[in-house]
Order: structure tokens, then C-alpha cells, then sequence
């Protein structure tokens, strides 16, 4: 039904406005329960300590806002992210800002952190009925200077805390200024280390031990995964997530699109996402849980994610292009 006649509907319509649309109508389902739920304990699993009922997540960027959490549960997700959230309100880069692919089953963002502000997100997850696994992605507002970034991210993790189950510290997104910089060894281990500091204080006032994830770009080199993983060690993270979108639009070839500024997902993505997965892994030793997260197209794309050592993935264009059918092949996949 989603590949006949909703998405050539939503295909139809600008990117973002179909974006829009397809989020309310989750928003309403969820509320009045319109859609029959799948089953999700279908491979139950362990990641950063969370138990799931199956390791197929909802990646971080399709609900910013947690506007349809309940609507998203019903499609059989064993967690699902919400995110990025900032301190403070804003609304991301001009438009357009949001472009599909279709040839290459891919989609350029550069989005900018556009959100309501967390307080705003908060007020959306204390109304939804959803109790599953929930992570809570945080990063840091535009005109927050990056030597400053820090102050932001210790702001989300407290307002974050009592609401999350995981928290996700996104360092990774090509679309805010100078914000992969701090996937450098010194300013790595400098916000990880405020970030454990503030989680322990948490962890003691709330009486709750909520895991910290931080997520990577697939744009690294051997020299920068390695330098990554020993930070992710020493400052004891609990997980990782790989990856975010690629800046490399190579794989687009002579398109048009391909001179459109912003962060590639889709097919293009899986190759590269692989590559730093598989190396991540290998530098962790089994110390830190990974999240494989892009190119998920298929059931067989997420089966070689946890082949290559991740405990759990993430969807995100593949669903957009799949729709529901394709947590359901991965669920079946992955039995």
C-alpha cells in the first residue's frame, strides 16, 4: 500500500511539506490508535544496558520534535529516537533545504538542528502514551559558539535526563557550522568528559542510570575511528552510533542535486557507514555497544550491520522510501 499509493502521493509534494504531512498524520493515528500495531518482541536484546524487544530502531531526524512517537510505535520499531533537540528554539537553514533522489534511493538534508527548543519536545513525550525504549538526541543551538558548545549539550543532557532512556550527543552533522570539529581527540574528550561528569550528578538525583550514545560521521579516516574509539573508552560512553549523513556526494555522478549543500543519506551512505562500522568495532573490542545506522534498505542491509558487530540499527531513509513494510522484512531477517 506505502510504495503504490502513498508515497507516489507524498513524492508528488515538496520534500519537507510531504515531511510535514506525513508527521501529522502519525500524530493523529497515534492519538486515536488508527493503526493495528506489529509485533515487536520478535529478538529481544541487550544494548547499553537497555533491554529492547528487537534490535530495529527509528534513527534520530524523521521525528525532531516527538510530535509522533505513538504513531511511529505502531509500526513494530524496538526504539525509536527523537531529535536533534536544542536548548533553545530554532528554525534551521533557509529552504529549501530538503531534497530526494529517487534514482539513487538517497536524500540530501541540510536541515540546520530546525526544532521546537527540548522544552517544547519534553511537553510532547510527557503526553505520549509510548513506554518503549526511547533515546533523546541533543546537540548544540547555531549561535552557540563552538568553543561554547559544551554549556549546550550539559543543558540538553539535564533537561533530557528524567525523559530519556538513552541520551545521544550528535557532534556528527554536517549542517551547523564547525560542529565536526568536536569529533577531534582533544575536543572530543573534553565535552565527553563534562558530559560523564554532569550524567553521574544526574544519576544520583534521579536515582536512574540513563546511557549516553555519541553519534559519528562516516567521513572519518582509520586515523580518526581509532582516535574516536579511545576517547569513546577513556571517558567510558556507553555507545556509539554509526553514522550520520556523508558530505561525499561522489556517488551522485553527474546530478544536478549533487552540487546541493547538506548531508547525504540512503544507498550511497551504506558503503561508508560499513567501512567506519566495521573498523569501530574492531578498535572496541566488544567495550562499547554500536548502533549501525545508514544505506538500510533492505533486511539483508540490516543483518550485515550486525554482521559487521553492531548490536542494534537504525532506519531512517530506507523508511522513507520502504515505508513500514521495510521494519517488517528487517524484523523477519534479523528473527
Amino acid at each position: 500500500m506505502y510504495h503504490d499509493f502513498i508515497r507516489p502521493l507524498l513524492f508528488k509534494l515538496d520534500a519537507e511539506q510531504a515531511h510535514r504531512l506525513i508527521l501529522n498524520a502519525l500524530a493523529i493515528s497515534g492519538r486515536f490508535n488508527l493503526f493495528p500495531r506489529t509485533n515487536v518482541r520478535t529478538k529481544p536484546c541487550q544494548l547499553m544496558g537497555l533491554n529492547l524487544p528487537n534490535p530495529v530502531g527509528l534513527a534520530a531526524g524523521l521525528d525532531k520534535n516527538a510530535e509522533a512517537i505513538d504513531g511511529l510505535a505502531a509500526f513494530g520499531f524496538g526504539f525509536i529516537e527523537v531529535g536533534t533537540l536544542t536548548p533553545r528554539p530554532q528554525d534551521g537553514n533557509p529552504k529549501p533545504r530538503l531534497f530526494r533522489l529517487p534514482e539513487y534511493d538517497a536524500i540530501i538534508n541540510r536541515m540546520g538542528f530546525n526544532n521546537y527548543g527540548i522544552d517544547a519536545a519534553l511537553r510532547h513525550i510527557e503526553r505520549a502514551q509510548y513506554r518503549g525504549v526511547l533515546g533523546i538526541n541533543i546537540g548544540k543551538n547555531a549561535t552557540t559558539p563552538i568553543e561554547n558548545a559544551v554549556d549546550d549539550y550539559l543543558i540538553g543532557l539535564e533537561k533530557a535526563y528524567a525523559y530519556a532512556s538513552y541520551i545521544t550527543i550528535n557532534i556528527s552533522s554536517p549542517n551547523t557550522k564547525n560542529l565536526r570539529s568536536l569529533q577531534g581527540s582533544d575536543e572530543l574528550s573534553r565535552l565527553l568528559g563534562y558530559l560523564k561528569d554532569k550524567q553521574q550528578q544526574l544519576q544520583s538525583i534521579h536515582g536512574k542510570y540513563v546511557p549516553l550514545a555519541v553519534k559519528i560521521a562516516p567521513d572519518l579516516d582509520e586515523a580518526q575511528i581509532a582516535d574516536i574509539a579511545h576517547v569513546v573508552r577513556n571517558t567510558q560512553i556507553d555507545g556509539v552510533i554509526a553514522t550520520n549523513t556523508t558530505i561525499n556526494k561522489t556517488a551522485l555522478g553527474t546530478s544536478p542535486l549533487a552540487q546541493e549543500e547538506g548531508g547525504l543519506s540512503g544507498k550511497p551512505v551504506r558503503e561508508p557507514s560499513n567501512i567506519v562500522l566495521k573498523q569501530l568495532v574492531r578498535e572496541l573490542s566488544g567495550s562499547v555497544d554500536v548502533i549501525g545506522v545508514g544505506g538500510i534498505f533492505s533486511g539483508e542491509d540490516a543483518q550485515e550491520k550486525i554482521q559487521l558487530g553492531a548490536k542494534a540499527v537504525q532506519l531512517y531513509s530506507g523508511f522513507i522510501y520502504r515505508g513500514p513494510e521495510l521494519v517488517k522484512e528487517c524484523l523477519n531477517v534479523l528473527k
